[in-house]
């Protein structure tokens, strides 16, 4: 024995030791899968959490700015609290362009969607899109489909101010040059209306309602708005009156040119625009304005009796129906009958010789 320390053996020599092999058994290599799986599930969790939540806040972004689609049923949205940009809603509805509007949407759905927002009272209000809204209520009381119950639509966001919504409600039109100065005057007029819309000068509103129109449109909407302003409700048909006929009635208004009275009291006897048109010509031309009746259609047809012959008279016919035995009368007599009818007829309004 070697005294190498104080306990008497040397250090073992690990060089003649074999080396003990120690592989993992089946439970320990299932333990070790079971663990290296359950780490890497957890950070995929992890990272789908993260993801998740990074979705959410974009989703909820969006849908604070307006840019979430929804479907909406139709019964939901309403129409009663901002004015709409369309004079004469209804010949709009019943026109040509919507049953062409409507046939759109059903051989290809709804391709735009409409713009809405929550009113004061929490209920949602139709901000863009009246022709939509209008031809899937259309198509839905006709066909009863639930394919046009709903409406596609963009809810903006709550926190757009009144002027706000008249911008948005005009703009989409006025790009697709679809309303008259006539309407677009008319939207100017009743936002300056509105108590809850600070500005209160129509002209003033043009300019930021229609802030992208060149200003000479916008000074053809300011004429509209002194035409409609000094006239009210005696301009019966504001869309039909042109451009340069508006322009020229309004710069006679503002130079103190004849009787707006007259001038009212005269449209508002027009039974037609184009009377109605003829009466502003005449007021911007200087002359006094006269109503010009509409002509009256001539009468189809009219009867009467004479004794017991019924006449019948219409256009180049006059039927005579009495007892008379017509084919019993001598023809020459008959002749000189027709002929006393004729030159009758032809001395009509003629001064006689007794008269003069």
């Amino acid at each position: 024995m070697t005294r190498d320390n104080k306990f008497g053996f040397a250090p073992l020599e690990t060089k003649s030791m074999k080396p003990r092999e120690r592989s993992v058994g089946p439970m320990g290599a299932a333990v070790r899968d079971a663990a290296e799986n359950l780490t890497e599930s957890t950070e995929a969790k992890v990272e789908q959490r993260r993801q998740n939540a990074e979705d959410a806040k974009a989703f909820r972004a969006a849908a604070d700015e307006g840019r979430v689609l929804e479907r909406v049923a139709l019964a939901e949205v309403h129409t009663d609290d901002l004015p709409r940009d369309r004079l004469e809603l209804d010949a709009v509805a019943q026109s040509d362009e919507m049953e062409e509007l409507k046939a759109s949407i059903m051989a290809r759905g709804q391709k735009e969607p409409v713009e809405l927002y929550r009113g004061e009272d929490g209920r949602l209000q139709l901000k863009k899109g009246w022709r939509r809204f209008t031809a899937l209520s259309q198509l839905f009381a006709e066909t009863g489909d639930d394919a046009y119950a709903g409406i596609i639509a963009r809810i903006a966001r709550a926190d757009d101010n009144r002027l706000t919504r008249y911008i948005d409600m005009v703009e989409e039109n006025v790009v697709r040059e679809d309303l008259t100065f006539a309407e677009m005057a008319q939207v100017a007029i009743t936002a300056a209306n509105d108590p809850q819309v600070d500005e209160p000068s129509a002209d003033v509103l043009v300019g930021r309602l229609y802030g992208a129109l060149h200003k000479m449109k916008k000074s053809y909407i300011r004429s509209f708005v002194t035409l409609l302003d000094a006239l009210e409700g005696d301009l019966t048909w504001p869309k039909s009156v042109p451009r340069n006929l508006g322009v020229d009635a309004a710069r006679a208004l503002k130079a103190g040119q004849g009787s707006v009275s007259d001038l009212r009291t005269s449209l508002s006897v027009a039974s037609t625009p184009e009377a109605q048109n003829a009466v502003l010509a005449d007021f911007a031309g200087g002359s006094a304005p006269v109503a010009k009746p509409a002509p009256k259609a001539p009468k189809q047809k009219f009867e009467f009796h004479v004794g017991q012959t019924k006449v019948t008279a219409r256009q180049g016919e006059c039927r005579i129906v009495s007892k008379q035995d017509y084919a019993s009368i001598p023809k020459a007599q008959l002749q000189r009958a027709i002929k006393a009818f004729e030159d009758a007829l032809k001395e009509e309004g003629k001064p006689s010789i007794k008269s003069l």
